[in-house]
């Protein structure tokens, strides 16, 4: 009776994630593993097949069948007139960016314990997309960062090769990988019994799923709370500095770029109102040595909006202190060669660094 009333309880999951067999890749390996981090996929099957019958069994379907169809849980983006991209991007999906478009804010809000709804989930599903899933759907599609018509005709050419290291290449290399390496008998690719091959999948599946996961720890614990550090330190700009071009921020290790680029798009600050210099503790410990970083003119660029004066680049210690004259405290560092940074053994001396700096 009590055997009986146990199975009543025990209700097996009838959920099944299909994708197709054969070579693999890096976009349905996410795509995979996205779907399991959520309650309802968590002890779901997978199927490995291009079989429609087998397919047709599965509750969720991606990167195989000729279908798009979320209503239906069919997640393919092979179809000639398939052009779906993500909310206000370019980039054609692939497998991995029409799960995460669907199932994304859930799992964001699921790993942050935040209602869906939050506008901090928001914030993040779509940083997790420009940060990562972008470039899993390029690559799956083919689609390459830079126009390669314009850059042959400027004559640009890569140094060396890069392709190697990236994530779609690592999964790539478990497809060839030798089977003694993982303990079974040898034998030709196209001949490994499907075990063998699900078994790399899955490995596959794991190095992508824990890459996105460290992407979104990243931005939900660091990236996300240092936003309101940035806009607090950007509101008290003018008490850093009468210009409003120098912030501040409290702590050291803050990530501050990416933020203080949008701050001030959405204030509409006008260029030659932009914030210049940024000063900050280089350590969290009491009595900490003081940086000063120049602003870059976008996230990417290594050219600054005002680098450090140029007399002051290349010296140190007290060989600096001399060029920076009795405005500023003994104390200082150093400046780099190239002045994008700087340092001081004080906060008050960083600070009259920033000043001497924007009045030249």
């Amino acid at each position: 009776m009590a055997a009986d009333t146990a199975a009543k309880r025990v209700k097996p999951d009838p959920r099944i994630i299909g994708t197709h067999n054969g070579h693999f890749h890096a976009d349905e390996a996410l795509a995979v593993y996205m779907l399991r981090l959520l309650p309802d996929y968590a002890s779901a099957a997978l199927v490995r097949t291009r079989e429609p019958t087998l397919l047709e069994t599965c509750h969720t379907v991606v990167d195989v069948g000729g279908e798009y169809d979320a209503s239906k849980n069919r997640y393919d983006h092979h179809q000639r007139t398939f052009d779906t991209t993500f909310p206000d991007h370019k980039t054609k999906l692939s497998s991995a960016g029409l799960v995460y478009m669907h199932f994304g804010k859930a799992i964001i809000a699921q790993h942050t314990k935040l209602p869906i709804d939050h506008p901090d989930v928001d914030i993040l599903y779509r940083k997790l997309y420009d940060d990562f899933i972008e470039a899993v759907d390029a690559n799956d599609n083919g689609i390459s960062k830079y126009e390669d018509s314009l850059l042959q005709q400027a004559g640009i050419e890569k140094r060396f090769k890069d392709g190697g290291i990236t994530l779609p290449s690592l999964v790539n290399d478990l497809n060839h990988e030798d089977p003694l390496a993982v303990g079974a008998p040898s034998r030709d690719t196209e001949d490994q019994p499907q075990a063998e091959e699900d078994h790399r999948f899955s490995q596959a599946s794991a190095l992508m799923g824990k890459a996105f996961l460290r992407k979104l720890h990243g931005a939900a614990t660091a990236w996300l709370p240092a936003r309101t550090l940035v806009k607090d330190a950007f509101n008290a700009r003018s008490d850093a500095h009468p210009s409003g071009q120098l912030l501040v921020l409290p702590r050291a290790g803050i990530p501050w770029k990416e933020h203080l680029y949008n701050i001030e798009e959405e204030a509409g600050l006008p260029a030659d109102q932009t914030v210049l210099y940024v000063i900050y503790p280089e350590k969290e410990e009491p009595g900490s040595k003081w940086r000063i970083q120049a602003v870059s003119k976008n996230l990417s660029s290594f050219e600054n909006r005002k680098s450090l004066p140029e007399p002051w680049r290349g010296v140190r210690d007290a060989e600096l202190d001399a060029v920076l004259g009795s405005d500023v405290e003994d104390g200082a560092v150093f400046v780099h060669a190239s002045g994008f940074i700087g340092g001081h053994k004080t906060e008050a001396g960083v600070r009259a660094m920033a000043a001497l700096a924007l009045a030249s």
